[in-house]
């Protein structure tokens, strides 16, 4: 485990990933990288992953064209 502390950058907060971190990520500068919740409560930093961003991306679409088939779905 390494340790990083949260620094001021301009008028916000950040801390500096480490560069073997980077590697081990396989991320460079000007990335995007997701925040998402751990089962233990925790947050994980990961890459994105291209194909299951279009699949969410897709899915979403569904969701806001069918609202009205999901919610008669759910109450099922």
């Amino acid at each position: 485990m390494q340790a990083v502390k949260i620094r001021k950058i301009g008028n916000s907060l950040g801390v500096v990933i480490p560069k073997d971190v980077l590697a081990r990520m396989r991320v460079a500068e000007g990335e995007t990288l997701y925040f998402t919740e751990a089962e233990d409560g925790g947050v994980r930093l990961t890459p994105v992953d291209e194909e299951f961003a279009l699949q969410m991306e897709a899915a979403e679409k569904i969701m806001r064209a069918d609202k009205s088939v999901l919610r008669a779905l759910a109450k099922r």
